[in-house]
C-alpha cells in the first residue's frame, strides 16, 4: 500500500444510505480522478457544487464525527469513507453527495469497501508518495494520548477503556495495515454508542439516522443489538477504524506506527496537526529516492481553493 504508482477507481459507483444526523436519504457516487488529485468531496446538493478537499486544513468540527468546511457549508461524517478509501489504496477519487453528510451506512467501513471492489481499481502513470516518520511525534490530553514514530510499514496500536461491563479495556497492537487485512478484520467493525446519549442527541435534532442497524447500541450493562458483536473487540476495531480515516487527511499514506490510547476525533486531527507543524520530523519518499519536501505536500494541492476559516 505504501510503495508503487498511484491508483484511483476503475469505474464510477454508486449507493443511496441515510445520513446518521439528519435521518434522510443521501445518494454517493465514487468517481475515477487524474492522478495527484488525492480525495475531493464535491456536494452537487448546494445549487453551485461546494468542493472539499480532504486534507486536514479543511477540517472545521471533530465534534462526534469529522467534518470539512467549504464556502460556507459542511460536509460531516466522512471519515468511515476516508478510511475505505486508504485502506483499500485508493490514492485519488472525487466524491460525490447530495447531503450533508456522508451516509452512515451500517455503521462500519465495510459498505464502502465493497464499492470500491466493485469498482475496481486503475493503476496511474504516477509514483505514489509517503510521508515517512523519522523522529517521533506526540500529542496529549490529560490521560489521554497518541503518538507517531518511525516504522517501515504503516502500523496501528489502540486502546480502549471504557467503564462499562460489554467494553472494559481493549487493546489491539502493532497492526500491520494492508488492504486484504484492512478489509477483512478492521472495515466491518461498527461504530458504537451508549442509548441515553442517543436519546440525548436525538433530542435536540441530532443523530435521526441512528438505530440498531448501523452501529451497536449499549444501555447501562449490554449490547442491544439482537445479532450481537461481529468481533470480540469489534470496539476496539471500530477506533482503528476512525484512526485511519483521520490521518488521511494528511493527504499522503503514511509510514510510521501511530499509538492512540483512548483516543477520539479531536486527539487525531490533534496528532495530525501536529505532524503537520513538525516538517524536521519526517520526510516525503517515493519508491526508489528520498526527497525532504516538508510543508508542500501538505497544503492544498487544488487551485482557487482556500481552506475553511
Amino acid at each position: 500500500m505504501l510503495g508503487g504508482v498511484e491508483q484511483t477507481l476503475a469505474n464510477p459507483v454508486h449507493c443511496r444510505g441515510i445520513g446518521l444526523h439528519s435521518g434522510r436519504p443521501v445518494d454517493l457516487v465514487l468517481r475515477p480522478a487524474a492522478a495527484g488529485t488525492g480525495v475531493l468531496f464535491v456536494r452537487t446538493d448546494t445549487g453551485t457544487e461546494v468542493r472539499f478537499p480532504a486534507r486536514a486544513e479543511w477540517v472545521v468540527n471533530t465534534t462526534l464525527a469529522t467534518t470539512l468546511g467549504s464556502q460556507g457549508e459542511t460536509l460531516a461524517t466522512i471519515e468511515h469513507l476516508l478510511a475505505a478509501l486508504r485502506g483499500m489504496g485508493v490514492d485519488n477519487c472525487t466524491i460525490e453527495v447530495d447531503g450533508p453528510e456522508v451516509p452512515i451506512m451500517d455503521g462500519s467501513a465495510a459498505p464502502f469497501v465493497y464499492l470500491i471492489t466493485q469498482a475496481g481499481l486503475r493503476p496511474q502513470r504516477r509514483m505514489r508518495r509517503r510521508l515517512v516518520i523519522r523522529k517521533p511525534i506526540e500529542v496529549r490530553d490529560g490521560n489521554r494520548w497518541a503518538r507517531v514514530t518511525p516504522s517501515r510499514d504503516f502500523k496501528l496500536s489502540v486502546e480502549i477503556d471504557y467503564p462499562h461491563p460489554a467494553i472494559g479495556r481493549q487493546v489491539l497492537g502493532g497492526i500491520r495495515v494492508t488492504p486484504r487485512m484492512f478489509a477483512r478484520e478492521i472495515a466491518p467493525a461498527r461504530t458504537f454508542g451508549f442509548l441515553k446519549d442517543v436519546q440525548q442527541l436525538q433530542s435536540v435534532g441530532l443523530a435521526l439516522g441512528g438505530s440498531l442497524h448501523n452501529a451497536i447500541v449499549l444501555d447501562d450493562e449490554r449490547i442491544m443489538n439482537r445479532e450481537g458483536l461481529r468481533f470480540p473487540d469489534e470496539f476496539g476495531r471500530h477506533k482503528l477504524v476512525d484512526l485511519i480515516g483521520d490521518l488521511a487527511l494528511l493527504g499522503l499514506p503514511l509510514q510510521g506506527h501511530v499509538k492512540a490510547v483512548r483516543s477520539g476525533h479531536a486527539l487525531h486531527h490533534a496528532l495530525v496537526a501536529e505532524i503537520r507543524a513538525n516538517p524536521g520530523c519526517w520526510t516525503v519518499e517515493v519508491p526508489g529516492e528520498s526527497v525532504a519536501v516538508p510543508g508542500e505536500p501538505l497544503r492544498a494541492r487544488l487551485p482557487g481553493l482556500r481552506p475553511a476559516g
